[in-house]
């Protein structure tokens, strides 16, 4: 990338090592700004991105010498606690102190902005749109929440007039308690559905629905909602009016029955499972139409689209068996993408592998919204650590009552490691599929590492 300079800013991001904050960190550095950063904490890649860039610290852990008078940003992380000491110091002297949505809106507020929010789909709709955006050959820029195959990065800054942001509905950070997706000031949106999630945050559904409310109210009069018109609370939602922009719904992409599109002459190969994926593929389409995109572009981009990070990513295909992983953690979206493999593959047998690891899916009051979500699988799978219970200052839960709440006939419950792989080593693969689904690590479980012959 070439550097163009300009005036630089001196930035400082506390909680640096985050997915976003890295990436962002790192785009600013590309833009010949005075970026510094600190943590208690930073794993890989993250780690050797940052210090090939030359902004960590010399050393992990807070300091409050890293706060100068100077700063013209300190970009706080979610991460980072309101008791930070690097936070406080920042405070005491006045600061400018933003959480990195806000900032990322400050450095595009004369773009055109367009904010992916929803529950579910977010992060595959925002790389859906950004690869055919790149495929053809625009100017735009990006924040995306996981990492896209063609993109060496996950946030891109530049003079685009137009970014695509991945709206998150949860905290700024801890001392700004308003949704990410708020602070974006959307231009255009797309709402992909609403499912109750982030208990902790939002303890009713109608509180969560709220936050979709202020979205809303933000976009303005000259703007667009793209919104999935078979989602019922989103539908509602959308009639009471909460906005004067124009809302347009949409529903899915149509396939043949050998997974193609067809548009005039021309038939394209799409490469996705799930229906939920094709949901989303319409999104994007309705945004990238809307963008001067026509729809053969859009799609001959689309043939060549593999999904992004741990969304349905194949780590083995063979010709009798696969194994998948997954970021579902929501209730909605561990029911999309089991029923997505069982019926992409209905002959094969599928085993079902999910990790309770947000506080939501800890939550005992939360829990039963799972009931039925592994309906399609052959055999469920629950995993749980009872250290992130007690790092999350959570009860235990007994596997008696769990298994009462998910009521799948065939539910296996671990909560160690070494049990978990002991049963996945047994397994006979032959004409069976095995997806396993997180927004963690099963406690570091590697397929290889761990010795699972697939």
């Amino acid at each position: 990338m070439t550097k163009t300079k300009k005036t630089s800013l001196k930035l400082h991001f506390i909680a640096i090592g985050g997915k976003v904050m890295h990436n962002l960190a790192l785009a600013m550095s590309d833009k010949w700004h005075i970026v510094t950063g600190s943590d208690d904490e930073i794993y890989e890649p993250s780690l050797s991105r940052l210090e090939a860039a030359g902004i960590l610290p010399v050393k992990m852990g807070w300091n409050t010498d890293n706060i100068k008078e100077d700063l013209d940003y300190v970009i706080l992380g979610m991460h980072a606690k309101a008791d930070n000491p690097e936070l406080l110091r920042a405070q005491e002297l006045g600061l400018t102190i933003m959480s990195f949505p806000e900032f990322v809106y400050e450095q595009s507020k004369d773009k055109q902005r367009i904010v992916v929010a929803g529950s579910h789909g977010k992060t595959t709709t925002t790389a859906m749109i950004a690869h055919a955006l790149e495929w053809c050959g625009k100017d735009f820029d990006y924040v995306v929440g996981a990492q896209l195959p063609e993109f060496d990065r996950m946030v891109q800054l530049t003079d685009a007039p137009i970014i695509i942001i991945e709206g998150d509905e949860y905290l700024s950070s801890a001392i700004d308690r308003r949704p990410k997706m708020l602070l974006y000031k959307a231009t255009t949106a797309v709402i992909t559905g609403i499912a109750w999630d982030h208990i902790n945050v939002f303890p009713t559904y109608d509180g969560y629905v709220d936050q979709f409310r202020l979205f809303l109210k933000d976009i303005p009069s000259e703007g667009k909602v793209f919104y999935f018109g078979e989602d019922s609370g989103l539908n509602k939602l959308i009639n009471e009016k909460n906005t004067e922009a124009r809302c347009i719904s949409y529903n899915e992409v149509e396939l043949d029955d050998d997974n193609c599109v067809s548009l005039g002459s021309a038939t394209y190969e799409m490469q996705l499972i799930g229906s939920h994926n094709y949901q989303n593929m319409k999104a994007a389409q309705r945004v990238c139409n809307d963008l001067g995109l026509s729809g053969k572009q859009f799609f001959k981009a689309m043939s060549s689209f593999k999904g992004a990070d741990k969304r349905l990513e194949f780590i083995k295909n063979k010709k009798d068996r696969a194994v998948l992983i997954d970021y579902a953690h929501a209730p909605s979206k561990v029911e999309a993408t089991v029923k997505a493999v069982k019926m992409h593959w209905p002959r094969r047998k599928l085993i079902a592998a999910f990790e309770l690891h947000t506080f939501s899916s800890l939550n005992k009051e939360f829990i039963p919204h799972y009931r039925h979500a592994f309906d399609p699988a052959d055999i469920a799978i629950i995993f749980y650590s009872p250290h992130t219970l007690k790092m999350k200052d959570m009860p235990d839960i007994s596997y008696e009552w769990l298994e009462q709440q998910i009521a799948h006939p065939k539910l296996k419950i671990f909560t160690e490691k070494s049990e978990l792989v002991n049963y996945l080593s047994g397994v006979n693969y032959k004409n069976t599929n095995l997806l396993m689904m997180s927004s963690g690590t099963f406690d570091g479980f590697d397929l290889t590492k761990d010795g699972v012959k697939i």
